[in-house]
């Protein structure tokens, strides 16, 4: 069966078998990942209609105002007719499409990809209609569907090889393609093309769905490495306008290749004050508030308040491989002490979900195929633990739910016997340290997915000897036969099967205890309809978007 490429891992000692110089990229391109992991998010919401549109990767960053028409892209409706949303992350990145704005732009429907991820994190079709493999899952061919960018100009097969060659080559490297044997990509005639690994990828589908790897027209890019997004992708709005971090405007393309956009374009507010967005939705000054704060839920009705279940999932790290936790018997004391009921009731305020595993609701194939845990170690009793050393209990304040969570943590593990020091900083001060085993707990909000939709690549990553994000400093060896197995696995269900027994591998140990999985709030007015409440958390504004 051929290997799959095991996805995005963020940093540490031990890389790929590839090459130095891939093992530098893949270093730096991941702690982009963890960096963008750790800003800030707030909880999510419940979908009135959860449109699947067709993928859409975006990008809003700017220095200064710029403003922009695209060809195709109509002010067709009256003011009425547009929405209005509020955003929490303002641009960033000057409008380079291969960084953490792309997920802005993919959230408002502006640029697209030649697949996109369904709620179960499978490709499906976008530019792309359909796709084979061949040598091994080295060589994928795409057949492209008839489309045009903003600009008029044919999507070609030629236009998708230049867009995504200027993807491999950007600097710094999509993080999609940190763990991804070199690519090349070639037409094989107008409408069909080749992208070929030099090492088996069966996951190369999910990969080409990151809104970094949007396909952009030929006249996107100018000298050097400068690319412009506005009025050159693909998807059913138009970048047109864009004010610093503040504002950006969006029109609708009336050439869209799925059909006319719904609204006749979108304004956009970004807001990084939670208590502004939402109350701003309360006014009635924005159609849709992103990541309203579980504190803000209350101030909102009811019918606008939309709960949405994560891939994030809250979890306690615990050190296996130095200090008083090396002692399988006081991680499982120190589990059996864990009440995450009152973690979500006093923290979240009940938006969060009971840990199911490694892999929570928002990942919606996991609970059929969940397998039990067996195998654990016999809990210490309260006199042993009052016996063991102090231990350190660290998280990071860039998500501000986290030291609530610790502070709660500590006083249940005091109860249980053990002593307990916290340390709360910032994370870029923290992770150095965490990865080295400086720390005997570390809580954390990690997203199971990653970049590909595909768990594998998580698990890989934190939890197998070689693993690049191993906080646990977990070495298995019957972790590390189940993940290998997981992604050596090229049919899907039976690969998720793998998943979940990998799973139950993994928390047998007790290196990880799952706290929570986290919910987000989106707050939406009543009169909108067909906002998609992406588990993912790639789309937002789609086609289906409107006001009733």
């Amino acid at each position: 069966m051929p290997h799959i490429r095991r996805a995005a891992r963020p940093p540490r000692r031990a890389a790929r078998p590839n090459s130095r110089a891939s093992e530098a990229r893949t270093r730096a391109s991941e702690a982009r990942t963890r960096a963008s992991e750790a800003r800030p998010r707030v909880p999510e919401a419940r979908p009135r209609s959860a449109a699947v549109a067709p993928p859409t990767a975006v990008l809003l960053t700017v220095v200064g105002a710029l403003t922009l028409t695209a060809c195709g892209g109509g002010n067709g409706g009256s003011s009425g007719d547009r929405l209005r949303v509020s955003m929490a992350f303002p641009p960033a990145q000057a409008m380079s499409p291969y960084g953490d704005d792309a997920v802005t732009l993919s959230r408002l429907s502006v640029i697209e990809g030649l697949t996109r991820l369904d709620s179960s994190g499978e490709a499906k079709p976008a530019l792309a209609t359909s796709w084979t493999s061949s040598q091994g899952d080295r060589t994928w061919t795409f057949q492209l569907r008839r489309a045009r960018f903003q600009d008029g100009k044919k999507v070609t097969a030629e236009a998708v090889a230049r867009s995504l060659t200027a993807a491999t080559k950007a600097s710094p490297q999509p993080r999609v393609l940190s763990d991804a044997g070199k690519l090349s990509v070639r037409a094989k005639d107008a409408d069909t093309v080749a992208v070929t690994s030099s090492e088996p990828d069966a996951l190369l589908p999910q990969r080409l769905a990151s809104p970094s790897l949007a396909v952009l027209s030929p006249q996107a890019y100018g000298k050097g490495d400068k690319v412009t997004v506005a009025g050159h992708a693909t998807g059913p709005f138009t970048l047109t306008k864009v004010e610093g971090t503040v504002r950006a405007k969006l029109d609708r393309y009336d050439g869209y290749w799925g059909g006319e956009a719904q609204a006749s374009g979108v304004d956009v507010t970004f807001t990084a004050n939670g208590t502004t967005r939402a109350n701003a939705l309360r006014a009635g000054s924005t159609d849709i508030a992103e990541y309203v704060p579980v504190s803000q839920a209350s101030v909102l009705e009811k019918s606008q308040v939309h709960e949405v279940p994560t891939a994030r999932t809250n979890s306690l790290y615990m050190n296996t491989g130095s200090g008083p936790l090396q002692d399988a018997r006081l991680r499982a004391a120190a589990r059996a002490a864990i009440d995450s009921k009152a973690l979500i009731k006093s923290v979240y305020e009940g938006y969060a979900d009971e840990p199911e595993g490694l892999l929570g609701p928002g990942v919606k194939w996991a609970g059929d195929k969940r397998v039990p845990v067996e195998g654990r170690a016999e809990a210490a009793s309260r006199a042993q633990v009052k016996k063991a050393p102090k231990i350190t209990l660290a998280t990071y304040t860039n998500r501000p739910e986290l030291p609530e969570v610790v502070t709660a943590l500590q006083q249940q593990f005091e109860k249980a016997g053990f002593e307990v020091e916290q340390v709360v900083r910032d994370y870029a001060r923290m992770e150095a340290d965490a990865l080295a085993g400086k720390y005997d707990v570390f809580v954390q909000a990690r997203n199971t997915l990653l970049d590909t939709g595909d768990p594998v690549s998580y698990m890989e990553s934190d939890f197998t000897c070689k693993g690049s994000f191993n906080m646990s400093q977990l070495c298995d060896e019957d972790v590390d036969e189940a993940v290998d197995k997981a992604a050596g696995t090229e049919d899907t269900a039976a690969r998720q099967r793998a998943e979940m027994a990998a799973e139950a591998k993994i928390l047998r140990t007790d290196a990880v205890v799952p706290l929570l999985h986290e919910r987000f709030i989106q707050g939406v007015a009543d009169d909108v309809e067909g906002v998609s409440l992406d588990p993912m958390e790639r789309t937002l504004v789609t086609a289906d978007t409107r006001r009733g």
